[in-house]
C-alpha cells in the first residue's frame, strides 16, 4: 500500500520485509502497465486523459476485483478483507510515508475497499484521483466511460487478472527464498 508514495532508493529506509513488499509492487504495476488487456483498457481513457489513462485503468480494474467472486465469494467476504487489511496497516503506520498518513484515516473510515464493488465507490475513487493529479481537471468523463464500457473492460479484466496473480505468486516465492 505505501509503494506508491515511496520513490526511488527511499525504499531502502525501510526494514528488509517491506523492502520486498515495495519490490513486489512495482514488479505488479510494472506487468499491469505492459499487459494487453491493460492497453485495451487504458486506451478507452486515453482520448480525454492521456499520460493517466492508466490511473483510470487501475481505479477500474479495483471494481472488477472487488465484484470478483473468485477472489471474494460475496460482500461479506470482501468486507473482512477489507478489515484485515486495515487492522494489518493500522500495525505498520510507523513505516508511512507522510501523504499516505494523511490519506489513510479517510482510507479506512470510508472504507474505499470495499466501496469499490459499486459504481459510486469507483466515481469517487476517480475523484480522489482528481484531487491528488496536477493535470486533471474533471472525471465525470472518465466514470461515463466506464459505465459505458463495463463489458468490455470485464473482459480484458478477466484475460488480465489470472495471469497478474499467477506473476505475482511466482515472484513473491521468489522474494520469500531469500
Amino acid at each position: 500500500m505505501i509503494s506508491d508514495f515511496v520513490k526511488g532508493k527511499a525504499k531502502e529506509n525501510f526494514p528488509a520485509a517491506i523492502q520486498k513488499g515495495i519490490m513486489l509492487h512495482r514488479a505488479i504495476d510494472n506487468f499491469t502497465d505492459k499487459h494487453e488487456a491493460t492497453a485495451a483498457v487504458k486506451k478507452l481513457f486515453r482520448p480525454d486523459y492521456r499520460l493517466y489513462s492508466g490511473a483510470f485503468t487501475d481505479v477500474v480494474y479495483d471494481y472488477f476485483l472487488a465484484n470478483d467472486r473468485q477472489e471474494f465469494s460475496s460482500a461479506e467476504a470482501l468486507m473482512q478483507f477489507s478489515q484485515n487489511t486495515f487492522d494489518l496497516l493500522e500495525k505498520q503506520q510507523q513505516w508511512f510515508a507522510p501523504r499516505f498518513a494523511a490519506m489513510f484515516p479517510y482510507m479506512k473510515s470510508q472504507n474505499w475497499l470495499y466501496h469499490y464493488q459499486y459504481d459510486e465507490g469507483i466515481q469517487k475513487s476517480m475523484e480522489g484521483l482528481r484531487r491528488r493529479a496536477l493535470y486533471i481537471k474533471e472525471t465525470q468523463t472518465a466514470y461515463q466511460v466506464f459505465l459505458a464500457n463495463k463489458v468490455v473492460i470485464k473482459k480484458e479484466y478477466d484475460l488480465f487478472f489470472p495471469q497478474l496473480k499467477q506473476y505475482t505468486a511466482d515472484l513473491l516465492y521468489n522474494l520469500l527464498a531469500y
